[in-house]
């Protein structure tokens, strides 16, 4: 992947929206970049596995999980399915699990950090709605890129 963010940045900063700081990257992949799909759920990761167990196509999944600091959302199974899967990255606005591990996929996972407690599962949450957190009102269908130095979305494909 041929990109930076501090270069789309520079090149098209009027059409962007760049996300705030906080989300750490934790996993094997520090860029990527694709589609956005959505999913916004509270404690209750049901619908991260239900993407994730879907043909990604190179997009990149945006969990609006309210920014919760009581456990995880996505952990080393999930991850794993998501990259047999073919999505190039999670943008989790909450907590992520079994971190190591995910460390080693070939797949870009930023969010706010880590807890060893895993969600409940009750089938709660929405897919594909806006969302919006970090000061970004993520789309379904546009596109998001990560790197290094952040994170920013695009109502069209920059590369």
């Amino acid at each position: 992947m041929a990109f930076k963010t501090a270069d789309l940045c520079d090149e098209f900063s009027d059409s962007l929206q760049i996300c705030e700081h906080g989300f750490a990257s934790f996993g094997g992949r520090a860029r990527f970049f694709g589609r956005i799909s959505t999913i916004r759920c509270f404690e209750d990761n049901s619908r991260v596995r239900e993407a994730v167990g879907e043909p990604g196509e190179g997009r990149v999944l945006v969990v609006d999980a309210g920014g919760s600091l009581r456990c995880a959302m996505l952990g080393d199974l999930l991850a794993a399915k998501a990259v047999e899967n073919g999505w190039a990255g999670v943008l989790m606005n909450g907590l992520i699990r079994d971190s190591a591990d995910i460390a080693q996929m070939d797949l870009g996972v930023r969010a706010l950090g880590t807890h060893p407690l895993k969600s409940v599962k009750k089938g709660t949450g929405e897919r594909d709605v806006g969302v919006r957190f970090a000061g970004v009102n993520f789309v379904p269908g546009e596109f998001l890129y990560a790197d290094e130095d952040g994170v920013i979305c695009s109502a069209r494909a920059l590369v």
